[in-house]
């Protein structure tokens, strides 16, 4: 009689499985099509954030609307024409970009089939009728400072300076330049740096694995970065001529002097933007030996010269939710 019972009682158990089995599947396959529908529909939504920093990346940036004030370039360079006709190239065919001025340093003027290259370049990549200006910095000295010199007949508040090997897609200099706009006395760049203070009461500059590994920035490099050109009168004219001469002697760290300057003006931090960033140059001061120990001991002469160290740490990460699934 238990045997029976027993018997009963797992043969009803083995329906009540089979049945739930056969009920659930309705339900994940309508799962399922719900996932694949919505991924459809994203990819659909998000596929032009795929693009590169070719034309079709500008395409996706004309459709919004021009800022009502611009911004100009500050392009650093130094004997690399094929570089600088590639970037000028492309950052010709941005939005919202008003005019571009070449800091030259080198001994010789530039040719006159270099401007003219350059000229051609830029009208012929200018987008929506729009006419970008381009102009050539002429400095007799050659130094670091020059990139930071004031240019009397500068039009934009909005200067972003960049150098000649590295490149962004419009679409994140766009984001970078709406950023800046919404805070426009800070620096707002590509390339975050750190710095903090060791046992021995010294700071230390931190590269970009530090910044990974702490999560935390306290500068933004101008190799990529907008800020506000009355910082150029600045750092040309009130700035401790110390420090410039520091930097024309060393060849080094006109950067972090202008980090210094914007945080000391301000006492707040810059802001970090998420963007991609095309390296097309295989040269450069960051690549010489005992780089990471020279930008240390800037770091701790210009705290110096400062009479206080002004760099404000932060976390904060600037995001074009645009681009992204989730945020």
């Amino acid at each position: 009689m238990m045997m029976r019972g027993s018997l009963l009682f797992n043969g009803n158990r083995r329906t009540v499985q089979r049945f739930r089995q056969f009920a659930m599947q309705p339900k994940i396959k309508l799962i399922l099509c719900c996932c694949i529908a919505l991924s459809v529909i994203l990819l659909l939504c998000r596929g032009s954030s795929f693009v590169e920093w070719t034309d079709s990346s500008t395409e996706l940036v004309d459709r919004f609307a021009l800022p009502r004030k611009g911004y100009a370039i500050l392009m650093n360079t130094w004997k690399r024409y094929d570089l600088l006709k590639e970037s000028i190239s492309h950052y010709a065919s941005c939005p919202g970009l008003d005019s571009i001025h070449i800091v030259w340093s080198e001994p010789d003027p530039p040719s006159k089939s270099l401007k003219k290259n350059l000229y051609n370049v830029v009208e012929k990549n200018s987008r929506q009728g729009r006419r970008v200006e381009l102009k050539f910095d002429i400095n007799e000295e050659d130094s670091l400072n020059n990139r930071f010199k004031e240019i009397k007949d500068l039009e934009a508040d909005a200067v972003f300076s960049i150098d000649d090997d590295v490149i962004f897609p419009c679409s994140s200099v766009k984001f970078a330049f709406d950023v800046w706009q919404s805070a426009p006395d800070t620096m707002v760049g590509f390339v975050p740096r750190n710095h903090w203070k060791d046992d021995t009461g010294n700071y230390i500059y931190g590269g970009w694995w530090s910044v990974w590994w702490t999560g935390t920035y306290s500068m933004v490099l101008t190799k990529a970065a907008f800020f506000h050109k009355k910082y150029l009168r600045v750092y040309t004219k009130e700035m401790p001529a110390s420090i410039r001469e520091y930097v024309t002697k060393n060849r080094n760290c006109e950067d972090i002097a202008m980090s210094f300057l914007v945080a000391n003006v301000t006492d707040s931090p810059p802001i970090w933007v998420k963007g991609k960033i095309y390296e097309i140059g295989s040269t450069g001061i960051s690549s010489m030996g005992g780089h990471t120990e020279k930008r240390t001991q800037c770091v701790n002469r210009f705290a110096a010269e400062f009479g206080r160290m002004p760099l404000v740490s932060t976390s904060v990460k600037a995001v074009d939710s645009r681009n992204l699934w989730f945020w």
